[in-house]
């Protein structure tokens, strides 16, 4: 394949990204080109170029891992996919290996992500596996309102809550405590209330908050003035008015804040769930022992499989998860401003770069 192509290129942590021209590779057996759509911007991107969170792959590398596109070029086993609309996954396993044939994809040891260890998909073209890849029904997309650059978010902001979700176990009558509702936490907050739990959402920003209550939370809470006993006791008491349990309750960390961290693990309750779903690189100091005495249980959340994502993006073309209020798209060649304004938390939606022709 000779397609001509540009690459936005991180050479250094707290260095602006620099483009380049290339060439793709021709695809392997297994491979597809994709020419990207759109691709999302993760609170992991900023870690990895401002906070020295260490990519896999060494740099240079081509950022983003929320990836949508059109398969543009295909290997000898993959043609089923030529010209098809696609999400990329996040996190995309071997589907060979010991792990993964016991379902265990999530951590597989050979694993590929894009934009860690191989490039990501703030370019123009990427070359990734074919297995995986999630097929997109343009029809149906159009009768959603949504472009394929805006499901490129379902990559991670979406299906990582999902799977999330699908670990705790989310019934009708479940409380769900979700805390941070940001580019994560907001499509939390409408998958739990899309699988039938009343949600609650806690954020330090009012304006999130006031969104949120449009988008599926029946309760909001900023615990800025707060202690957390204080919030507990107010999860308690709407759970009694609502004639929802006040044990076992979903909580989901997705601030990918200590501060976060503190409050969520400090809102276990007997036989509570608590989902990681948020990243950060600050440590918290916690009581395991709290986890024995509630007997709840602590679920960390990698990615997604991708044998979830159709269902996710169900939720998305049925409408019971609304994702064009959240998302903003933005010229591919803006990437360095578009990263400075999210570092200073200027943005209400989550950004995705469209490569410009």
């Amino acid at each position: 394949m000779k397609r001509s192509a540009t690459r936005w290129l991180m050479t250094a942590v707290d260095t602006p990204f620099t483009a380049e021209s290339f060439t793709p590779d021709e695809p392997g057996d297994d491979e597809v080109v994709v020419e990207v759509a759109g691709c999302g911007v993760c609170h992991t991107d900023l870690g990895y170029l401002y906070d020295g969170v260490r990519t896999n792959l060494p740099l240079p590398l081509v950022l983003g891992h929320e990836i949508s596109g059109r398969v543009v070029a295909t290997g000898a086993g993959s043609t089923a996919w030529a010209d098809a609309a696609v999400i990329v996954p996040a996190v995309i396993p071997c589907g060979t290996c010991d792990l993964c044939r016991r379902g265990m994809g999530n951590v597989c040891r050979a694993q590929k992500m894009p934009g860690n260890d191989i490039p990501g998909g703030f370019a123009t073209c990427i070359t990734v596996p074919a297995h995986g890849l999630c097929r997109v029904d343009e029809a149906r997309l159009a009768d959603a309102g949504l472009s394929l650059a805006d499901v490129s978010v379902l990559a991670d902001a979406v299906t990582t809550p999902y799977q999330a979700a699908l670990l705790a176990d989310i019934r009708p009558g479940d409380l769900a405590v979700v805390i941070g509702v940001g580019g994560v936490g907001g499509y939390a907050v409408q998958i739990a209330s899309a699988m039938g739990a009343t949600v609650a959402a806690i954020d330090v920003d009012d304006n999130k908050l006031e969104k949120m209550s449009d988008y599926g939370a029946a309760l909001t809470i900023n615990p800025v003035t707060l202690e957390v006993r204080d919030i507990k006791r107010e999860l308690r008491d709407f759970a009694h008015a609502k004639g929802l349990r006040t044990t076992e309750w979903k909580i989901f960390e997705c601030s990918g804040t200590a501060a976060g961290q503190q409050t969520a693990y400090a809102l276990l309750t007997y036989g509570a769930h608590l989902a990681v779903v948020g990243f950060t690189m600050e440590k918290t100091e916690v009581r395991l022992s709290n986890l024995m005495a509630f007997n709840a249980r602590l679920q960390g959340n990698w990615g997604c499989l991708p044998e979830h994502y159709p269902a996710a993006l169900e939720l998305v073309l049925s409408g019971k998860v609304r994702m064009k209020p959240f998302v903003k798209q933005y010229p591919l060649d803006e990437i360095n401003d578009v990263f400075a304004a999210a570092r200073r938390h200027e943005l209400i939606e989550r950004p995705i770069m469209v490569p410009t022709n």
